[in-house]
């Protein structure tokens, strides 16, 4: 038991310090306030960079996950057969 308070303490403190301090609310925008820490962004250039590295990210992660669960080579002369099926090849 005693364990287990010790364990939600940390985290507890842990996700209390992922929110933004006081003196960070002061300089983020309005858009920010209260979740994020450090100086806000400088431009909305700043905006249009963040938005595309995301748009990246979620494509990259759609496409892995999607070529993980279905890869699609289905042809009997895909170079995968040569390791998977070593006796089809002597």
């Amino acid at each position: 038991m005693k364990r287990k308070i010790i364990l939600l303490s940390f985290v507890l403190l842990g996700c209390m310090q992922a929110f933004g301090c006081p003196v960070c609310d002061r300089r983020q925008p309005k858009l920010f306030r209260g979740w994020v820490h450090g100086a806000g962004p400088d431009s909305n250039w700043d905006y249009f960079i963040v938005a595309l590295i995301a748009l990246v990210v979620l494509v990259t992660l759609f496409y892995s996950i999607k070529w993980l669960l279905r890869p699609g080579e289905d042809k009997q002369d895909h170079i995968k057969r040569m390791i998977l099926n070593p006796e089809d090849d002597e």
